[in-house]
Parts: structure tokens; sequence; C-alpha cells
């Protein structure tokens, strides 16, 4: 059976994707990053930085700062575009990975999922959740010291 792109389910994710976003960095508009810190790993943050700004979309940049729990986890870098007039968020690179389809074609050089798009922004999802529930605001100097 071949797959089909589930477009409502796509859209409601990078839907709420959006205003999970929001919510963490409510000064996107103006501010240029956020730092959140993760209850029970203390040694470790998250970034949140406007890469591009334009009027009608958003690049943002996500990266976990501090020591993986084990040398083989590695922590994940994402960049997401808002579109502001649409209200949707959108992953467009996980890690180097960048320009995966809606639909794939298994198997594959990249060894993609069918609906590794998708997958891309449902990991996005589950943290920006896990963030909302175990983050706290952290200030702006941490950028002297993790840059």
């Amino acid at each position: 059976m071949r797959y089909k792109v589930d477009l409502k389910r796509f859209m409601a994710e990078c839907e709420a994707n959006y205003f999970r976003l929001k919510r963490l960095f409510p000064g996107m508009e103006k501010e240029d990053s956020r730092y959140l810190g993760i209850s029970g790993f203390d040694d470790h943050h998250l970034r949140i930085r406007v890469c591009e700004r334009s009027p009608y979309t958003s690049l943002v940049c996500l990266a976990m700062a501090g020591n993986a729990p084990s040398p083989w986890i590695v922590w994940p870098t994402i960049r997401v575009r808002l579109y502001h007039d649409a209200r949707l968020a959108e992953v467009v690179t996980f890690d180097s990975r960048r320009k995966v389809m809606p639909r794939n074609r298994y198997p594959n050089r990249h060894m993609f999922h069918h609906d590794e798009k998708y997958q891309w922004n449902r990991f996005l999802g589950e943290w920006l959740s896990f963030c909302q529930k175990r983050g706290y605001s952290l200030p702006d100097q941490l950028e002297v010291i993790s840059s």
C-alpha cells in the first residue's frame, strides 16, 4: 500500500508548534534569543535563537547545551521556519539534514521513513511540550557563557 501524506494532521502539528514556540519565546519579534533551563537537567539549557526575520516569516534555531547523559547521545539542532500570517511552524533542518520530502520512497539513500517530515515536526512538538512542562526562564547572560 502506498503511503499518503495526511495533510490535515501535518498542518495541525505545525500550527500547534507555532503556538508552543510563541508561548516559550513570547518576545520573539524583538529579542534575538531566549534560554530555558530544564528542571531535572540542571547542567542543560535550551537556546532558542532567531536566525532570520522578515515581515511574514522567521527562522528560529533551537539547540540544547550541556553534557549529554551518555556518550552516544547527541542533542539535535533544529531550524524551524515560522509563517506568521498562517501561524505555522515547520522544521526545515534537523541537524545537518535538510529538504526532506513530505513523502519518501523506501528504501532511499538516506533511509528516511515514508513520513520523515511529519516525524521531525512531531519530535519538535514533543520537545516543546516537554520544555513547557519542565522549563524555566534563564537570564540572557548565558549567551556570553555558552557562545
